[in-house]
């Protein structure tokens, strides 16, 4: 399953947003201009049926409604999250729509929930019992099991969302991650890899090798080893005048290395869709390359087949491979963000007909326009 559509109402600083997705997204555009709060409508829906989480904590942890809520929202204040998920093998498509307000507490409230598959409407709310008991609009039917047996695909299907960002300060300091709750930035990284059976976790570990030697060419090897507390480390052997090579650990590897290696055992965890920032930071240009074409064999191998949305400011990673409609490009407006699918814009289309780098295009498009006065500052 993979998110096929996404329309937003006053989320964040988008007014209005209708757009389509494909299996890989690359989100372009200048800071500021919501990239990351776009991926955020993802890990929103994540947040409502994790545990721990829910529909209250989810809008609570986000500052509140008037935080997440569109500052340019007046006649209309209600934000709208509506997506579309494409089954494969199945006829008949999800729908999810959830919109809310707040109210004279400044609580989070359920104006409305609906659940489709295909054409046929399986939940409509509010409805006879919320109206009777308004305290209800405090939750989702998503996020209770007892209320979301008709629709649990997409419960099951929201909760397999991840988000990686990976900090390398973070994985080279294992002790300061402490409990069960993932961490984006990379905090319980080798904490994921010590849980991963043994026998998929070093099969990863020699195809990511592989891949590695190609930015590292010292590289010899990767494992994961504990040291006397039990806290798992990375080592990895490089080539060096010694006949046996050295070994070092993941607080001697270069930022590069780190998130090279992260990015790609997100890629191999294999799942639901993955959120990606920014993943050519501290890599080569040569490297930040090939990313896009790694994730495609990813997206073709049915063992870790998942859909992948990346933001980026990469020339580099947009240069060979990006079709128009895998581009999402943001355009700062007056009153809020919007976004635009490559695709539909003629002039983008002609451009890349014509043979010009999917980078060039998308970046140059979505550049402030007076960014060359920064030179005069």
């Amino acid at each position: 399953m993979r998110f096929s559509q996404v329309i937003l109402e006053n989320w964040r600083n988008f007014d209005q947003v209708d757009v389509r997705l494909q299996e890989r997204a690359f989100l372009v555009g200048p800071n500021a201009s919501g990239k990351s709060n776009f991926l955020d409508v993802f890990r929103f829906l994540r947040d409502l049926v994790v545990p721990g989480g829910g529909f209250e904590q989810a809008v609570i942890s986000r500052g509140g409604v008037s935080s997440i809520r569109n500052l340019a929202a007046r006649r209309y204040p209600e934000i709208v999250v509506e997506v579309y998920l494409q089954a494969e093998g199945t006829e008949r498509d999800w729908r999810y729509r959830i919109a809310f307000a707040q109210d004279n507490q400044s609580r989070p409230v359920l104006k409305e929930e609906r659940v489709w598959q295909g054409e046929d409407r399986i939940l409509s709310r509010p409805d006879s019992a919320d109206k009777d008991d308004p305290e209800r609009l405090r939750q989702t039917h998503l996020e209770q099991t007892f209320a979301n047996r008709d629709f649990r695909p997409i419960a099951d299907f929201f909760e397999k969302v991840s988000y990686f960002h990976l900090v390398p300060q973070l994985v080279r300091s294992p002790d300061r991650w402490q409990g069960d709750m993932v961490d984006p930035y990379g905090g319980d990284f080798l904490e994921r890899i010590a849980r991963t059976n043994a026998r998929t976790r070093d099969a990863r570990l020699r195809r990511i090798t592989a891949a590695l030697q190609v930015a590292v060419p010292q590289l010899r090897e990767l494992r994961l080893e504990k040291d006397k507390r039990g806290v798992p480390h990375l080592s990895g052997n490089y080539e060096h005048w010694r006949p046996h090579g050295a070994w070092q650990t993941e607080a001697d590897f270069s930022d590069g290395t780190l998130r090279l290696l992260g990015l790609l055992w997100s890629l191999l965890e294999g799942g639901g869709p993955l959120l990606l920032e920014e993943p050519e930071l501290s890599l080569h240009p040569a490297v930040v390359r090939h990313i896009p074409q790694m994730m495609w064999r990813v997206l073709h191998d049915r063992k870790n087949a998942r859909q992948v949305i990346v933001s980026t400011h990469s020339v580099e990673l947009l240069s060979e491979g990006i079709a128009a409609d895998e581009i999402l490009l943001f355009i700062p407006k007056r009153e809020g963000s919007q976004v635009r699918v490559g695709a539909e814009i003629a002039e983008i289309r002609t451009l890349l007909e014509a043979g010009v780098s999917p980078g060039d295009v998308a970046i140059s498009y979505t550049q402030p326009e007076k960014a060359t006065q920064l030179a005069l500052w």
